[in-house]
């Protein structure tokens, strides 16, 4: 079953998808549903891949495809009203593999995907320094299988390592990380932090006193102390996956 919020994404989605054929953009998205981040959409497309409802296009903006539409929905317009124009729902087939992959990993077909039974999409949305901080999470179309063992309770989305400041925490440069989010964290935690709303960094968390510490695991680089009003917590680290 639906939540409200994703029968409406679902049918905006498939209604924009028989209109010109483009999927709507996230803006317009947002603008539809009346939310206020773009991070909700995010949150609400993952709940509709999970569930069978869409399927999209790594690595490419925009590509969506809507496998199938709720029961209730297919069986009216399978049977129009009167005046209504004939025809039942016919899926928006974007062709191509469709297998999320990791970044630099080579293509798997979608047959390979459906029998990787144990593992579960999740939102790849871009790069995450572990040294400098860089801009904020990304509006990318890209994700990764994740084996279900990695993930527990809750809403979660992947990362790639960008710098070595977390070497000596085992988190290597281009390695790809497994995020649960959260908006709170327990001191020593290695968690997504975003700087004064503009740039996010993979840290071990601290609270010292009335300010907050993002330390990093490597002696090379400082640890950086701010206000606890100019860092908000985006999520926790959970898992991390490396490729040879």
């Amino acid at each position: 079953m639906l939540t409200r919020k994703q029968f409406e994404l679902l049918t905006f989605i498939n209604k924009r998808l028989n209109d010109s054929g483009v999927s709507p953009s996230f803006d317009e998205m947002k603008e539809a549903l009346g939310l206020k981040s773009k991070s909700g959409i995010h949150r609400l497309i993952t709940g509709l891949e999970e569930r069978g409802f869409i399927r999209r296009l790594p690595h490419r903006a925009r590509a969506l495809e809507v496998l199938r539409l709720p029961e209730e929905v297919a069986a009216r317009k399978s049977r129009p009203e009167a005046g209504a124009e004939p025809g039942g729902f016919q899926p928006n087939v974007i062709k191509g593999n469709f297998a999320p992959a990791l970044t630099g990993a080579p293509a798997r077909t979608t047959r390979d995907s459906d029998e990787d039974a144990g593992a579960m999409p999740l939102p790849l949305y871009g790069k995450i320094a572990a040294g400098t901080p860089i801009e904020a999470l990304r509006d990318d179309y890209a994700s990764i299988q994740v084996p279900m063992a990695l993930l527990g309770k809750g809403d979660h989305y992947a990362l790639e390592v960008e710098g070595d400041s977390m070497i000596e925490a085992g988190i290597q440069d281009g390695d790809t990380i497994i995020i649960q989010r959260c908006e709170t964290a327990e001191n020593g935690t290695i968690v997504v932090a975003l700087v004064d709303e503009a740039e996010a960094t993979l840290k071990r968390f601290r609270r010292k006193g009335g300010s907050i510490a993002l330390e990093p695991a490597n002696p090379a680089y400082e640890t950086r102390i701010f206000g606890p009003e100019r860092v908000k917590v985006q999520g926790k680290l959970i898992g991390l996956m490396r490729r040879y």
